[in-house]
């Protein structure tokens, strides 16, 4: 048995989704963890071009279980969408290759509500939220204060404890924020429309997963974002409301006993960010306007356009070693091709000292850039599939980074396609 976790090196957006709808072709079970549908994986393969934002990027593989865990953020009704959109392009959705955790928390509208009514609040001073709940729903959560999946097997509950938390939810949006209150009707009409949809995939997933260890079958983990959204770990308060981290694995798919063999670390072959915060290799300009427009880059749930700046090693480093990353897969080197030089953030100078260890996040605003320049290539790469056909500044790029960041570089992608990958 090999199981193996798919995770973010930097700050999301790395390309995990093609990574796992490539790797699947070896596991049986792949398992989305924790986040919700505040990002996208996108993923390009025979049955075409896919933004996937809660499905997990296993449901193209014939014969693959593909599961939504305990740490999930549910949001019923964006999943039913993108279900929905999913099977009218020849995506077959049933309860056997598609389960959800009956322990899984029901992200619910006014979470969605009070999240954009907190980044209003903030004004200057927001996150830079995607708005899709992620910040309230966890907080209710440890709170103890959501709907768990299971619950929609158990009605007369299940109303219940809605109405238990519709009414505080209420003093919240109406004292704090002065928002209208939500009714019983329609919360209710939410349930009927969307959860009742879902009901069919939801069950007792973590005895799926025990089974499928037992039976020998193997699991690949699916992380969104990457480490420095990491909650504990990442740029704080910079961050998503969840742990991103391959150690999360276990807990947040539902089966805690799991071993993971190998964590396939995913990292850009330069740098992207979505949303506020520190951004020390960051570029701008149009030096950084025709790398975004050479990279496509543009948030797949969002269509807001990310910042970009150089490859950053510094950050690269440290998102390897909170991932215990055991190999590493970069994407995105064709984009690059454009460039006679590359530049390359070797160290960061902060307060006044050049240092090579991440900086703690309150330091990062003050911290600037070492900025070295490798020489490009310059010339399409995207036919490329073999190592040696590569040229030789091209190799010499990827066994730069691997000698810095000290992890093996194992998958050089040079195309968003399933085939668009060269396996060293």
């Amino acid at each position: 048995m090999s199981n193996c976790a798919i995770v973010g090196i930097n700050w999301g957006d790395e390309g995990k989704g093609r990574m796992v709808d490539l790797l699947t072709e070896d596991y049986d079970v792949v398992v989305r963890y924790q986040g919700g549908g505040n990002a996208g994986h996108t993923v390009i393969n025979d049955k075409g071009n896919f933004a996937l934002h809660l499905l997990p990027s296993g449901i193209f593989r014939d014969g693959v279980v593909n599961i939504l865990g305990n740490g999930v953020a549910l949001d019923p009704q964006n999943l039913w969408n993108e279900m929905q959109d999913v099977m009218s392009k020849g995506v077959a959705l049933t309860p056997e290759n598609l389960k959800i955790s009956d322990r899984a928390s029901l992200l619910l509208p006014w979470h969605r509500e009070m999240d954009e009514l907190e980044e209003q609040r903030l004004a200057d001073k927001k996150y830079g939220s995607t708005k899709q709940g992620i910040a309230p729903f966890y907080s209710d959560k440890y709170q103890k204060k959501t709907v768990l999946a299971g619950e929609l097997f158990y009605p007369d509950k299940l109303k219940e404890h809605l109405t238990g938390l519709l009414e505080w939810k209420n003093l919240i949006l109406t004292g704090v924020y002065g928002a209208k209150r939500i009714t019983e009707n329609e919360i209710n009409e939410w349930i009927d429309t969307y959860c009742e949809k879902i009901k069919p995939f939801v069950c007792d997933t973590g005895e799926v997963l025990k089974n499928a260890s037992m039976n020998g079958k193997k699991i690949l983990f699916e992380a969104q974002l990457g480490s420095l959204r990491d909650l504990d770990y990442g740029i704080y308060p910079y961050t998503t409301s969840s742990n991103t981290i391959a150690a999360y694995a276990p807990i947040g798919s539902g089966f805690p006993g799991a071993k993971i063999d190998r964590v396939l670390g995913v990292v850009k072959a330069y740098s992207t960010c979505v949303g506020e915060g520190p951004f020390v290799s960051e570029m701008f300009g149009d030096e950084a306007e025709e790398l975004r427009k050479a990279g496509n880059e543009y948030g797949a749930k969002t269509g807001r356009p990310r910042r970009v700046g150089a490859m950053d090693l510094v950050a690269t480093a440290y998102g390897i070693e909170v991932q215990a990353a055991t190999e590493i897969a970069l994407t995105k080197l064709d984009v690059l091709s454009f460039m006679e030089k590359i530049p390359v953030c070797t160290h960061y100078i902060t307060d006044g000292k050049q240092v090579d260890r991440f900086p703690f996040p309150a330091a990062l605003d003050e911290s600037t850039p070492v900025i070295e320049y490798k020489d490009g290539w310059m010339e399409d790469i995207s036919k490329v599939r073999k190592w040696e056909d590569l040229p030789k500044n091209a190799q010499d790029y990827v066994l730069y980074i691997e000698n810095v960041v000290g992890c093996p570089i194992k998958y050089v992608s040079v195309g968003p396609e399933r085939e668009s990958i060269i396996i060293r």
